[in-house]
């Protein structure tokens, strides 16, 4: 009975294993980058190569909310590869990226805090311009209008046979 138990913990253990760790995880950079900043502020990134899935860098991070790519130009211990940028002054959420010596590619998100300016999903309406008449001279002036002629009433008024309803 007691080596039944223990075989049964064993493979629910097992399981939970295999749960935990799937097989994309391997393929994952661990690394960081500052997760919020001020419009305008400084944005810091590391990885470090020696620890978990960390890798060295072969480019510069790069994303749409920097003023200029991310240069990796610190090093460290377990071979610690860090650098420093400036995030743009557009309030909003931005992917940063990067590519490892070893191809895989390094992806991150960062929120330059702030209200985000609206964006405009309507088109503009065209404007309407009324042509102008011809200035040919050889056009017919235009006749008068006449005044309309008012019809006067004739005999008495027609209001009802006087009596109450």
């Amino acid at each position: 009975m007691l080596e039944k138990t223990l075989i049964g913990v064993m493979v629910a253990g097992a399981a939970t294993l295999t749960v935990a760790a799937p097989a994309s995880a391997a393929d994952e950079v661990s690394w960081g980058i500052t997760q919020q900043v001020e419009p305008g502020g400084r944005i810091d990134a590391e990885t470090h190569a020696a620890i978990g899935n960390g890798c060295s860098p072969r480019t510069a991070v790069t994303s749409k909310g920097f003023a200029a790519p991310l240069q990796f130009t610190e090093g460290g211990n377990w071979g610690r590869a860090g650098g420093h940028t400036t995030a743009i002054k557009i309030p909003g959420k931005y992917t940063a990226t990067f590519t490892c010596s070893d191809g895989r590619v390094a992806t991150g998100s960062f929120t330059i805090l702030g209200t985000p300016p609206p964006t405009t999903t309507t088109k503009p309406k065209p404007t309407t311009t009324k042509p102008k008449p011809p200035t040919s001279t050889s056009a017919k002036p235009a006749k008068p209008v006449k005044p309309q002629v008012a019809v006067k009433p004739a005999g008495a008024p027609q209001t009802g046979d006087g009596s109450l309803s």
